[in-house]
């Protein structure tokens, strides 16, 4: 199969749950023998060993910049509209999507999807992430109105629509319910992830992800505070960048935790990451907004249990069974008392044991196959 796949960033220029999604899927396509390509924004362009160069082969994919890297958000920490509009836009005027097999955009920034249906009308597939329906108004306010019918706008351009969660899958129902519409999750690289050492360098929790507002990150910083005052030792590394970077460093700072709360930037090294989430207690994820919660499998699969927020946006907290892992109400108080717990218990053996086996069934090779035969399912329909 010739397989596109449009998104507006692309890993490992960009992090995120979309781009690693995308490229775990599409570099094992390659290996299976389809030829696969990603239009996005030419993030790499800036980067020594790609400078200026618009299409590119990495890892046994192309890729094709249909425009310049631009800001993904706004200074209020939103998401750009005028960006997602910009790379609609691109789509639209540069992309080259006539003899694909198989499109397949992500649901958000949304316009995108609107731009590949025009240009490949036959097997255009969404995989949509998230569904927002009211929480639009929370993030936008009145122009949340806007965004609503713009995100149920999508779900009627194709009937192939892929979610990566049974939470996302649920709100997609309250707007539409394609007919061919299905649930394919996200994953994890067991194997690379079992032969990762602990880092000698140890924490009691560590946080990864971008540091944006619905990561919550402040409950972390604010838990660590009355945790210290019990364990003055208390160690927590937070690793990631993004808008909130300068408040949360200037809150830790307040609160003098500079000893306790290390920040880190994201690393481009998969293993420096797993190797840093083995050599600690837990990994804390009290994100208001999850439409998977990738991290919370690869902590699994590391062996460490994860402590995420019960709250209706959050997909992640549909991961965690009473083995593996920890629901907590959004409150810094509940969350401190569970960092004393493991700091003076640890975690047992047995514990991480089913971390590690309920992690199994998400490895990117099964979600691989799953994704590839739905794929070529629309191919056999369509030659009927």
């Amino acid at each position: 199969m010739k397989i596109a796949f449009i998104y507006d960033t692309a890993f490992p220029w960009v992090t995120g749950g979309a781009e690693r999604r995308i490229y775990e899927i599409a570099t094992r396509l390659s290996n299976r023998g389809h030829d696969v390509h990603i239009f996005c924004l030419g993030y790499w362009m800036n980067t020594k060993e790609f400078s200026s160069q618009k299409t590119i082969r990495y890892k046994g994919l192309t890729y094709h910049s249909v425009g310049k890297a631009m800001d993904l958000y706004t200074k209020n920490n939103t998401r750009s509209i005028k960006e997602a509009l910009y790379f609609a836009g691109c789509i639209l005027t540069n992309a080259k999507l006539k003899d694909f097999d198989i499109v397949d955009c992500q649901g958000f920034p949304y316009f995108s999807c609107y731009s590949s249906k025009l240009k490949h009308r036959k097997n255009l597939v969404i995989t949509v992430h998230e569904v927002w329906n009211d929480y639009w108004y929370e993030y936008l306010g009145k122009l949340g109105f806007f965004g609503k019918i713009v995100e149920k706008g999508i779900f009627h351009l194709t009937k192939n629509v892929i979610c990566v969660s049974q939470l996302t899958y649920e709100n997609m129902l309250k707007n539409s319910c394609p007919s061919n519409s299905t649930i394919i999750a996200n994953g994890v690289n067991t194997n690379e992830i079992t032969y990762v050492n602990p880092s000698q360098d140890y924490n009691d929790i560590v946080f990864a992800g971008r540091l944006i507002p619905e990561k919550h990150v402040d409950l972390i910083i604010n838990a660590v505070s009355k945790v210290s005052k019990v364990h003055p030792h208390v160690k927590c590394k937070i690793i990631g960048n993004g808008p909130m970077e300068k408040y949360l460093k200037t809150l830790t700072s307040s609160l003098n935790l500079e000893n306790n709360i290390i920040f880190e930037d994201f690393y481009e090294d998969h293993e420096k990451l797993y190797s840093t989430i083995k050599s600690s207690s837990a990994l804390v994820l009290p994100s208001k907004r999850e439409g998977f919660g990738i991290i919370v499998i690869e902590a699994n699969a590391c062996g460490v249990p994860v402590i995420t927020l019960d709250d209706e946006m959050n997909a992640a907290k549909d991961l965690i069974t009473k083995e593996n892992g920890w629901i907590v109400s959004d409150d810094c108080e509940e969350l401190s008392k569970i960092i004393i717990q493991i700091i003076e218990n640890g975690i047992p053996n047995s514990q991480r044991d089913i971390c590690r086996k309920y992690a199994k069934q998400y490895d990117w090779n099964h979600i691989t196959s799953i994704t590839e035969k739905y794929y070529q399912k629309i191919l056999k329909k369509q030659s009927k």
